[in-house]
């Protein structure tokens, strides 16, 4: 029978709520302001502008203790199979720390720190070749995560490689990005875990013509004799990845070569650290100080409580542009399921839609939508204390925005004209990092991955498989034969529009 974990009993709270404003809730608790923030290491975040009371924060902290969030913390770090379906560990916490002591956790730890070794060598190698540039090639887990750290933390000028994604079967993807590259200063990484991700090898065979020279081809997978089979690259040019790391968690992997080149190792061993210092917050705090906890529980809320459907994110730094698109797939593909582990139907919505933007650019396209519009959107709005650059007057802006918007989606504003009026009443969390550093982009994106796993928990569901992923590319696979024209598609309409695709394509540009 499928169970709620109390969720049901959080519906009464909100109906209490439903009228009191959150300009209401702030003046009605001196203390909330500071009492509702969380700070661990470089990361801060304040939930005072959320939805909800003491009360009812208590009523979310006990339905973590239900679900036993400590335990199941204990069990994800320790190596324990908590990928059910599939039975298998999720240890990409080890790849970057050693937290539980377990042997398990010793003997991955142990073979990420071998890896590194094996990636600073290459690294070395490369620094004294003619090689200027590196095209990374991949999708998904291998190509987010490390485009998202790289567009964030790479040097402005000064650093040895740039670096270049290619994930897009699109055969114009791979027009532009080798457009500006020479063929004899580039270097390539192919990142599939199984080298047999459809887009991953169709691109590597065209970089692999394109250079004409197999002796800078690299490989990262789990499976290497198939790397070697189907792109001749020797071992000592192939890392490799497990099967106990999932792929939107492995950038911390050997996945993380581009980022490495990118940035240099010495500072990817910080980004790192990062994510191994918000690991011990989460896994020895209690959770009432727990930032992980607050920021799983406030999500559960906003879903669950307020039935929201939506959940944006908003970094107010340029460099945090791709976050939005980062966290999509590391939140939906993870979260998005509709049956509990023992196979019964989820009884309460999971997963809301989650998007969003940078500001200050965003103000001025969805904003709009978002502070007038009839649909509540929670907000996640993600500010930077310190620059890196010399423009002290358009930080102090952003910031203004930042804070600004913040108050405005929670207040709004009343006006005898209706066009002017601004129902306020929209929660958000504000986090602050100290600075942009790979220390605080790794806490902050460990943060995120230990709130996921704790929503999974309080839903029942596996946030480390995928199988939804996989019913497109089989039916892709089935079609391409009969877009080559070896036989006729089954379904009527997609034979309706093969039909006219080969119609328009015939015809003369």
């Amino acid at each position: 029978m499928a169970t709620t974990n109390g969720l049901d009993e959080l519906v009464s709270f909100a109906a209490r709520l439903e009228g009191v404003s959150t300009a209401a809730l702030v003046a009605a608790d001196p203390a909330r302001a500071a009492g509702f923030a969380v700070r661990a290491g470089p990361v801060y975040a304040n939930f005072a502008r959320q939805r909800y009371d003491r009360a009812a924060l208590e009523a979310l902290f006990a339905v973590a203790e239900s679900v036993g969030a400590e335990e199941r913390l204990r069990a994800l770090f320790s190596g324990e199979p908590v990928n059910a379906t599939e039975g298998r560990a999720a240890l990409h916490t080890a790849l970057r720390g050693d937290l539980t002591g377990t042997e398990s956790g010793r003997q991955a730890h142990a073979m990420a720190q071998e890896v590194r070794e094996r990636m600073r060598a290459l690294i070395d190698g490369l620094a004294v070749s003619q090689v200027t540039d590196i095209v990374s090639v991949g999708i998904g887990g291998s190509d987010l995560g490390p485009r998202l750290v790289v567009d964030a933390l790479a040097p402005v000028v000064g650093g040895r490689f740039r670096v270049h994604f290619l994930s897009n079967v699109d055969g114009a993807a791979a027009q532009r990005v080798l457009a500006q590259l020479d063929p004899a200063r580039t270097a390539v990484l192919l990142i599939s875990k199984t080298f047999g991700t459809q887009e991953t090898l169709l691109n590597g065979a065209i970089l692999r013509a394109w250079l004409g020279d197999d002796r800078r081809l690299y490989a990262i997978t789990a499976n290497p004799p198939r790397a070697t089979a189907a792109f001749d690259i020797p071992p000592e040019r192939v890392l490799p990845m497990w099967d106990w790391v999932g792929g939107r968690y492995s950038l911390w992997s050997a996945v993380g070569f581009p980022i490495a080149l990118a940035i240099g190792m010495d500072q990817f061993e910080a980004l790192l650290g990062g994510a191994a210092g918000m690991d011990a917050h989460v896994l020895l705090t209690p959770l009432r100080e727990n930032l992980a906890v607050w920021h799983a529980m406030t999500a559960v809320w906003n879903r669950n409580a307020l039935k929201l459907s939506t959940q944006a994110v908003l970094p107010y730094d340029e460099r945090l542009k791709l976050l939005p698109n980062y966290l999509q797939q590391l939140v939906m593909e993870s979260l998005g399921k509709s049956v509990r582990l023992d196979g019964s139907p989820v009884a309460v919505d999971t997963v809301p839609v989650w998007w969003g933007g940078a500001g200050t650019d965003s103000q001025h396209s969805f904003f709009q939508a978002l502070h007038q519009g009839t649909n509540v959107e929670p907000l996640d709005f993600i500010g930077i204390a310190r620059p890196d650059h010399d423009h002290p007057g358009n930080h102090l802006a952003l910031l203004a925005n930042l804070f600004a918007q913040s108050e405005a989606f929670a207040n709004g504003q009343s006006s005898e004209d209706p066009h002017r009026s601004y129902a306020g009443q929209r929660p958000s969390t504000l986090i602050l990092l100290d600075e942009l550093t790979p220390q605080s982009l790794g806490a902050l994106i460990a943060m995120y991955e230990h709130s996921v796993y704790l929503q999974g928990l309080v839903w029942g569901i596996n946030p480390f498989d995928q199988f939804g992923v996989e019913l497109g590319k089989q039916v892709a696979n089935r079609l391409l034969p009969a877009l080559e024209g070896r036989h006729a598609a089954e379904d009527p309409v997609t034979a309706a529009l093969i039909a006219e695709w080969r119609e328009r394509a015939s015809l003369s540009r």
